[in-house]
Protein backbone atom coordinates (compact mmCIF):
# COMPACT_ATOMS: atom_id res chain seq x y z
CA UNK A 1 0.00 0.00 0.00
CA UNK A 2 1.32 3.35 -1.35
CA UNK A 3 1.12 6.32 0.29
CA UNK A 4 -2.43 7.45 -1.22
CA UNK A 5 -3.59 4.35 -0.59
CA UNK A 6 -3.10 4.99 3.38
CA UNK A 7 -4.13 8.35 2.94
CA UNK A 8 -7.29 6.96 1.32
CA UNK A 9 -7.75 4.48 4.45
CA UNK A 10 -7.07 7.14 7.12
CA UNK A 11 -10.22 9.43 5.32
CA UNK A 12 -12.04 6.31 5.43
CA UNK A 13 -11.27 5.86 9.08
CA UNK A 14 -12.02 9.37 9.69
CA UNK A 15 -15.72 9.32 7.98
CA UNK A 16 -16.39 6.39 9.85
CA UNK A 17 -15.77 7.69 13.07
CA UNK A 18 -17.62 10.91 11.78
CA UNK A 19 -20.30 9.03 11.20
CA UNK A 20 -20.95 7.24 13.94
CA UNK A 21 -19.97 9.89 16.75
CA UNK A 22 -23.17 12.19 14.65
CA UNK A 23 -25.09 8.84 15.39
CA UNK A 24 -24.57 9.09 19.32
CA UNK A 25 -24.94 12.48 19.75
CA UNK A 26 -28.22 11.79 17.75
CA UNK A 27 -29.34 9.03 19.57
CA UNK A 28 -28.57 11.32 22.95
CA UNK A 29 -30.69 13.98 21.34
CA UNK A 30 -33.38 11.80 21.42
CA UNK A 31 -32.71 10.74 24.81
CA UNK A 32 -32.96 14.32 26.25
CA UNK A 33 -29.55 15.60 26.37
CA UNK A 34 -30.30 19.45 24.68
CA UNK A 35 -29.67 21.44 21.67
CA UNK A 36 -25.89 20.69 22.03
CA UNK A 37 -25.59 17.41 21.08
CA UNK A 38 -27.99 17.66 18.04
CA UNK A 39 -25.42 20.53 17.13
CA UNK A 40 -22.88 18.26 17.35
CA UNK A 41 -24.34 15.67 15.57
CA UNK A 42 -25.07 18.13 12.55
CA UNK A 43 -21.73 19.29 12.73
CA UNK A 44 -20.00 15.80 12.73
CA UNK A 45 -22.43 14.70 9.47
CA UNK A 46 -21.25 17.39 8.09
CA UNK A 47 -17.71 16.69 8.54
CA UNK A 48 -18.23 13.07 7.45
CA UNK A 49 -19.71 14.78 3.95
CA UNK A 50 -16.90 16.89 3.23
CA UNK A 51 -14.31 13.68 3.67
CA UNK A 52 -16.94 11.50 1.75
CA UNK A 53 -16.71 14.31 -0.97
CA UNK A 54 -13.02 14.68 -0.97
CA UNK A 55 -12.23 11.43 -0.86
CA UNK A 56 -14.62 11.17 -3.72
CA UNK A 57 -12.15 13.37 -5.96
CA UNK A 58 -9.03 12.56 -4.39
CA UNK A 59 -7.14 11.14 -7.77
CA UNK A 60 -8.80 15.20 -9.29
CA UNK A 61 -7.40 16.73 -6.41
CA UNK A 62 -4.16 15.46 -6.42
CA UNK A 63 -3.77 15.63 -10.01
CA UNK A 64 -3.92 11.91 -11.21
CA UNK A 65 -5.05 10.42 -14.42
CA UNK A 66 -6.15 7.09 -13.03
CA UNK A 67 -8.64 5.51 -15.83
Amino acid sequence: MGIIGFHRFLITAAILFCLGYAGWEFAAYSDGAGTGALILALIFAAFALGLGVYLANLNRILHRNVE
